[in-house]
């Protein structure tokens, strides 16, 4: 560029052909690394779009850079000019800045989900008496013995010390035929325990970043709204078509009035309204709203889960370990008088399992030494059953254990036992609703339709019906294949879904719906089904993150509309032919960087309005 400051203010003429010759030349030797290194990105990514039919938002600023490359390149050849690759570096250089700053700040959105921020999921943690505690993940360190049961995620790498490891790592490569491990093997981070509990000795302590990765594992993406494109590159692409036709339209205008103009007209257009800003709207909008979440204990898994959330319209909810408290409630027992030694039969297979009703007979039992468990199943919807020391264990419901239908329907739910075929009784736990239910109930269904889909009997319908209303939709005995296929039924009436549940028995139903979010009390709940994670203390702010993520369109619109009023003003003046395309380059990171505090000043003053219902 101070090659070409004495040429481009008409200070010196050069009479020498060969010297200036010379200095043409030599500007094209030092624009070479510019154009084939410096911009190569913006080629490819262009090139990468127009292979999908897709006009990204580089390719307008890579056509600026071919243009006047080639425009430059054609004059020194043909000695007609010097060329405007003094031109073409500064547009590389502003528009770098502008991708140099967006990375950077980006990056700082993204390191703060990835490691100060963490699911609310729990691990259980075994002492020198035998006793499990609970400890959240992030927590673990090398030496720690962990209990993982049934359907859990292994959090960190280990070595199996107890137990039958059969692992599914299906969560990790997407393979689903799960590995046999035995005694000494080193478990890795990621896959799912699928055979009964098994104990386990922490080697390296958790990478709280890999377990996002795997979260956002593109082997569990499903087909949500995948054919539906997101209306933020909707806007963009046709924002691209529009300024093609503006810059093509200004350059055959000049190409008839001022041919001295066409260039500079048609460059200054392609960069001055580039749809970058727009763009940048969405990438910063969405970034700082998942940092908030995270702050909220809402961990979305990618920003499309809060458009989607934008749209709900139907809320369904699971009951148990959902809308109940998963460590709370009442146990009575009737039946047979239970031995010591039946006792301790039945808690080592409720000890294999991670249902919340698994876990409230566990606290109900006397604590004793965990016998071995040989052959265990878990029968979604149904029971559990094993071999423990030579007796057939099963626990679980009416027409599992006995095989008919439960006839009692005036108590809570039930969890019927037997051990070798004989019928012992059953425990009747009594739920303990979480706390503030009847409020957040009462605000969500003002504007949206409540269902709830319960596996468990209706032996509490009353009770809720005071607490939902009579418009609520209430299903209970429901199968996780029916849960999965109401949700279907909803969505063929467009509904939009949302589905609330404990990411264990409601994997498919979670899938299935527009967006699933599993609620979690500190426990191994990671479930690749779910679009969200909830901590179980912040429900009772359902409704205000919902309204939180309904805000996104507010703020990108708001956007849209600053970057639209900047395009306008920059294209009056590109079009006219009075804006240098080095001018355009510079305007652009300036646009950029006004979006990125709009965007962010207004997604932190809605966070000011949740920050009054925090609990």
């Amino acid at each position: 560029m101070m090659l070409s400051f004495p040429e481009y203010f008409s200070l010196v003429k050069l009479e020498d052909p060969a010297l200036k010759s010379f200095f043409n030349y030599l500007n094209l030797f030092l624009s070479l690394p510019v154009f084939f290194y410096s911009a190569s990105d913006f080629f490819v990514s262009g090139f990468r779009g127009l292979r999908q039919r897709f006009l990204n938002i580089d390719a307008p600023i890579a056509l600026a850079v071919l243009i006047t490359f080639s425009r430059s390149l054609y004059e020194i050849l043909s000695n007609t000019g010097s060329g405007y690759l003094d031109s073409m570096s500064g547009i590389v250089f502003f528009m770098l800045i502008g991708r140099y700053f967006q990375n950077r700040t980006y990056q700082s959105i993204s390191f703060d989900r990835d490691y100060t921020s963490y699911f609310p999921l729990g691990v259980s943690v075994l002492n020198d008496d035998g006793y499990e505690k609970q400890m959240s993940v992030a927590d673990l360190k090398v030496g720690d013995r962990i209990k993982i049961h049934n359907d859990e995620i292994i959090p960190a790498d280990a070595i199996l010390f107890m137990g039958k490891a059969t692992i599914d790592y299906s969560f990790v490569t997407g393979e689903s035929l799960p590995i046999d491990k035995s005694i000494g093997e080193i478990v890795y981070a990621g896959g799912k325990q699928t055979s009964g509990a098994i104990e386990l000795e922490v080697v390296k302590e958790v990478s709280q970043s890999y377990l996002t990765q795997l979260w956002n594992n593109e082997t569990f993406q499903t087909d949500k709204e995948v054919v539906k494109v997101s209306f933020i590159n909707l806007i963009s692409r046709y924002f691209t078509y529009v300024l093609f036709t503006i810059a093509l339209s200004s350059a055959t205008y000049w190409y008839f009035h001022d041919t001295t103009k066409v260039w500079s007209a048609l460059t200054a257009v392609l960069i001055v309204a580039c749809p970058c800003a727009l763009l940048l709207s969405a990438t910063f909008t969405n970034g700082n709203m998942i940092r908030v979440l995270n702050k909220y204990k809402l961990y979305v898994k990618n920003s499309s889960v809060i458009e989607r959330m934008s749209s709900i319209d139907t809320i369904v909810f699971d009951k148990t370990g959902t809308i109940t408290e998963q460590r709370k409630s009442e146990i009575v027992y009737q039946g047979h008088d239970l031995t010591a030694e039946q006792s301790q039969l039945i808690r080592s297979l409720a000890n294999q399992s991670n249902h919340p009703l698994s876990k409230s007979i566990i606290s109900h039992l006397i604590f004793n030494k965990t016998l071995s468990v040989k052959n265990y199943k878990d029968f979604k919807g149904f029971g559990t059953s094993a071999s423990i020391n030579g007796n057939i264990v099963k626990m679980g419901s009416s027409e599992f254990v006995i095989r008919q239908k439960s006839i009692y329907v005036n108590s809570g739910s039930r969890v019927y036992l037997s051990i070798n075929d004989e019928f012992l009784g059953c425990f009747i736990v009594k739920n303990m609703y979480r706390e503030g239910l009847e409020k957040i109930v009462s605000s969500l269904g003002s504007q949206f339709e409540l269902i709830i889909l319960s596996g468990d009997n209706e032996s509490e319908a009353n009770y809720l019906r005071t607490l939902f209303g009579e418009k609520t939709r209430m299903f209970f005995n429901q199968k996780p294949e029916d849960k999965l296929n109401y949700i279907k039924k909803l969505q063929s009436q467009h509904k939009k879904v949302l589905m609330i549940g404990d990411g264990l028995n409601d994997a498919g139903a979670l899938m299935q719906s527009n967006v699933g979010i599993a609620i979690s009390d500190d426990t191994n709940n990671f479930s690749p089904a779910c679009d969200a994670v909830l901590s179980g203390k912040q429900f009772t702010l359902l409704k205000e993150l919902i309204k939180y993520c309904r805000k996104e369109k507010t703020i990108i619109y708001a956007s849209f509309t600053l970057s639209i009023i900047y395009n306008f003003v920059g294209l009056f003046f590109a079009v006219q032919g009075n804006l240098q395309p080095v001018i355009a380059a510079i305007l652009m990171p300036v646009s950029s960087i006004s979006i990125v505090l709009l965007t962010i000043g207004m997604s932190t003053f809605y966070e000011l309005k949740l920050k009054k219902y925090k609990p």
